[in-house]
């Protein structure tokens, strides 16, 4: 299994930051908003990652006990984090609070009138009132890239310069890229090999799937190349539509 996480792992560890967490509290992962939270206490809590309407971004701010917190559809973005001060203390699995969508382990996701315990373990506020961070991009993403192990089935900088768009049929375990097809120079298969975050995978359809936080471990298919870590959280945020073009 993959290590999972958060896709977003820029914005989850703000949110962590932002209410005085270590950086493996638990938090929640939103996709295009729709969650409701009621407060059964007081709580601090943090949202980061993709902007909802109402909802204070990149700052501590206080939820009082009955008080609701509704996260519209973001403006810009997909993926939003709700982090509270002491984490959210749902029982871990295998050391992980993360729910991985191939194997089936970790919390199942949540859903209408699930209580969620908060737990007690912080440290001290950082004393920042807001963290000056861009919201996601929301026209096209420059996605920087380095060769992978089977760059050599395909065309010299075949893929360098070119623009696809996030498929609706994306989720935590990679975003599928439409747009013009990939031509491999030489046939054949390949036994599976080792895959990493930021994969660039080459399916029959010559259309990259790049892997996110729960990818698989092995893989068939050619790797043409691998996303820099430094613009994976960016590729986190890519929403249905949106344009991502590969440079070196």
């Amino acid at each position: 299994m993959p290590r999972s996480g958060a896709c977003d792992q820029r914005s989850y560890e703000l949110a962590n930051r932002l209410v005085g967490n270590a950086s493996g509290a638990a938090a929640v992962e939103v996709t295009f908003g729709g969650l409701v939270l009621r407060a059964e206490a007081d709580v601090v809590l943090a949202v980061t990652g993709a902007p909802c309407p109402g909802v204070p971004l990149n700052a501590p701010a206080t939820l009082r006990a009955g008080e609701v917190l509704r996260l519209g559809a973001p403006t810009s973005g997909l993926r939003t984090y709700v982090a509270v001060r002491g984490g959210f203390a749902v029982p871990p699995v295998l050391g992980s609070r993360s729910t991985d969508l191939l194997s089936g382990l970790g919390p199942a996701p949540l859903t209408a009138g699930e209580v969620l315990p908060v737990g007690c373990e912080h440290g001290p506020m950082p004393g920042v009132d807001l963290a000056p961070v861009a919201d996601p991009a929301a026209g096209e993403v420059a996605v920087r890239v380095t060769p992978g192990p089977r760059q050599d089935w395909f065309a010299a900088n075949s893929l360098i310069g070119q623009t696809y768009t996030a498929s609706s049929n994306s989720n935590r375990i990679g975003v599928r890229l439409e747009g013009t097809p990939l031509q491999r120079t030489r046939e054949g298969e390949l036994p599976s090999e080792g895959m990493t975050l930021g994969a660039l995978q080459i399916p029959p359809s010559g259309l990259p799937v790049l892997f996110l936080a729960d990818h698989p471990v092995t893989g068939g298919y050619p790797v043409i190349a691998y996303v820099a870590a430094g613009d994976l959280d960016a590729c986190a945020q890519l929403r249905p539509g949106q344009s991502l073009r590969f440079v070196s």
